[in-house]
């Protein structure tokens, strides 16, 4: 994002906003300071209360108050509880938010939230992606990304995770197989994020000319209105071929965190359908800090939005919305792809 602050740049280039960052609670060691209860869970509350971005937008979408929060779980705590009875608490109130990018760890546990997707239908299945895929002769792998093209000449490429930086060169060669296509789904469900640079790297050869693809603030003060003026998310042209033909987005509500994002730069290009379910969200840019007795805290500290300046922190609507049937499961027919091929094909 060549906008961004030096400072937000430096978060952005360590940032992986998916699971793979629960594996960071075995960086939490056994040995911590001896604090009382009731000190880790004033530091814990004042610490979102300061530095939570999204305030505002869950008071207004499901009426959360921090202060009751305080108030109901400051019952709940004594110093005389163990460390494993003030994780559970702990971990409660962290769930109040309702972000799949809130983390509490200790060196037992990880406290998540996991309702975005738990709650909904999958929507994907590795056994269809498998069967649609065939043998690994009849589909090629470079740089993280599978592709292929099918029988009625339309592209496919599967981007399963953001977690490593994707190739230009890699994504020249992809765009160069893939160019007699006239047509190109990306498949990016059950896709729970990564890098941001990967999900731009990949998004910017669909475009041939700088777009604004978001917008996004940081936090000035310690009050929950402090943000910065929103500064525009630039999406460059890639090194290298780019697709310009039509193209499909396929996600589903495990689709989350950068690949939340890349989804809101798509939408933002022109010849781009996005189909499937509605995605599960996570738009904050991540911030971690540590408590007195030594566990650590991940949670959303930069809003980003779409090009109308509307939050993605609950997800993004899709143009078409499709759902894989039990039957379709049981017939195994990817319904969401096939929807996708065939729409491609009229175009």
């Amino acid at each position: 994002m060549t906008l961004l602050s030096a400072r937000i740049q430096r978060i952005v280039a360590y940032l992986c906003c998916g699971f793979t960052l629960l594996m960071s609670a075995s960086c939490v060691t056994s040995e911590g300071f001896t604090t009382a209860p009731r000190d880790d869970f004033e530091a814990l509350w004042r610490i979102f209360d300061r530095h939570y971005c999204f305030f505002d937008y869950k008071k207004q979408e499901y009426g959360l108050d921090w202060n009751e929060v305080h108030q109901r779980y400051a019952a709940q705590v004594s110093d005389s509880m163990s460390p494993q009875a003030l994780f559970q608490v702990l971990g409660k109130m962290c769930n109040e938010l309702r972000d799949g990018h809130v983390n509490l760890w200790s060196p037992q546990n990880t406290a998540r939230y996991t309702r975005w997707y738990e709650a909904y239908p999958v929507n994907f299945s590795d056994s269809l992606l498998r069967r649609a895929l065939g043998t690994a002769e009849e589909y090629r792998l470079a740089s993280g990304l599978q592709y292929k093209v099918f029988n009625d000449n339309v592209g496919y490429v599967r981007c399963a995770s953001f977690n490593n930086e994707i190739g230009a060169g890699n994504l020249h060669e992809i765009m160069r197989y893939l160019a007699t296509c006239d047509g190109l789904i990306v498949d990016v469900r059950s896709n729970s994020g990564g890098l941001l640079t990967a999900a731009q790297t990949l998004a910017s050869v669909f475009t041939n000319e700088t777009v604004t693809v978001g917008y996004i603030s940081h936090k000035t003060g310690p009050g929950h209105s402090d943000f910065s003026q929103p500064q525009p998310i630039i999406l460059k042209p890639g090194k290298g071929l780019r697709w310009q033909k039509p193209i499909v987005v396929l996600a589903n509500r495990r689709t989350y965190s950068a690949a939340n994002a890349f989804v809101m730069y798509m939408k933002a290009l022109p010849n781009v359908t996005f189909m499937g379910d509605h995605t599960g969200g996570g738009s904050g840019l991540p911030f971690s800090s540590e408590l007195p007795g030594g566990w650590s805290i991940r949670f959303s500290a930069s809003p980003i939005y779409n090009t109308k300046m509307e939050h993605t922190e609950f997800g993004i609507e899709p143009d078409i919305r499709v759902s894989i049937t039990r039957k379709d499961y049981q017939r195994g027919v990817d319904t969401i792809l096939e929807r996708a091929r065939a729409l491609l094909r009229k175009k």
